[in-house]
């Protein structure tokens, strides 16, 4: 599999400065676009999911115990939006690992 970094770079920068202009921001990506930090990124990122699977079971438990505000389609999709946003997760976490052992591959 050839991995084109750099174009895959400029759409993921396209990507967040439509998601910025789509939610108000009027000051898109400027000065250097790689400022932000990917570790700061992928770790808001598995603290999301992290966040959604502790409601999920916090949603489970409260129906287990009869709160009449939940039903159960309530708890079950919580529990799919978990279980999809974890193996969102492995899937990236598969991919970063198969470029790291690309690169590490490459002739000097």
């Amino acid at each position: 599999m050839d991995i084109k970094a750099q174009a895959l770079y400029q759409e993921m920068q396209g990507m967040a400065a439509q998601t910025k202009l789509g939610l108000g921001e009027s000051n898109a990506i400027q000065g250097n676009p790689s400022s932000q930090n990917f570790a700061d990124l992928l770790g808001n990122a598995l603290n999301t999911v992290n966040d959604m699977q502790l409601e999920s079971k916090n949603k489970a438990i409260a129906f287990e115990m009869g709160d009449k505000s939940l039903s159960l389609a309530d708890v079950m999709v919580a529990k799919e939006k978990s279980g999809i946003a974890f193996e969102a997760t492995i899937q990236v976490r598969n991919k970063v690992l198969e470029a790291y052992k690309q690169i590490m591959n490459m002739p000097v």
